[in-house]
């Protein structure tokens, strides 16, 4: 069976930065990121796909558990990289939220994770999966290239706690939570 890959690959006119897809986010998080609709009309649990405001994060989380499952990916396009960072950070995020742990606690630890501006980007030498993204060909490419992950990592660690913590009784999710071992690749940020 095949990894899933990103239904964002076909999008037309994508900003490009090396070989990482900047592409629109529906977010409230500042950053170089195109802004996409608020949803109004369904939650974010419940958005589907064809849905104008589904976004590359919606998809992250929706495949975050499937993907994990693969050792190997195929990347096809630059859509499959965003998707492959995000599902990345949303397992190093995981591995921050412990059993019992109120919300409280776990929002401090991953939103100080995801506001960490001390992270590799593809191109530098500490980033896990150099082989498969190419760097940014200057120093302003590189710069914005970080502007959108931070964007991104902020808004998907957010998404990732309501999904998480998304019952009344205030504890994290244990099906979530048999993900945090899990590596994607093999590899981890």
């Amino acid at each position: 069976m095949p990894a899933y890959h990103s239904v964002f690959l076909d999008e037309p006119n994508q900003q490009v930065i090396g070989n990482f897809a900047l592409l629109p986010l529906r977010t409230k998080t500042r950053g170089p990121a195109q802004q996409l609709q608020q949803l109004s009309d369904t939650t974010e649990l419940d958005i589907e796909p064809s849905h104008t405001s589904y976004d590359p994060l919606d998809e992250i989380l929706s495949l975050f558990r499937a993907n994990t499952f693969f050792r190997n990916f195929e990347v096809k396009g630059p859509a499959d990289r965003v998707l492959i960072y995000g599902i990345l950070f949303v397992s190093e995020a995981l591995s921050k939220i412990r059993p019992g742990m109120s919300k409280r606690d776990a929002e401090k630890s991953v939103m100080n994770i995801a506001l960490d501006t001390n992270f590799a980007i593809p191109g530098d030498a500490g980033f896990p999966l150099n082989q498969a993204f190419e760097p940014a060909k200057d120093r302003n490419e590189a710069e914005v290239l970080r502007q959108y992950i931070m964007q991104m990592r902020q808004e998907l660690a957010s998404r990732l706690l309501n999904r998480v913590y998304s019952d009344a009784s205030g504890q994290p999710s244990k099906w979530w939570l048999s993900f945090q071992k899990r590596k994607f690749m093999g590899k981890q940020l």
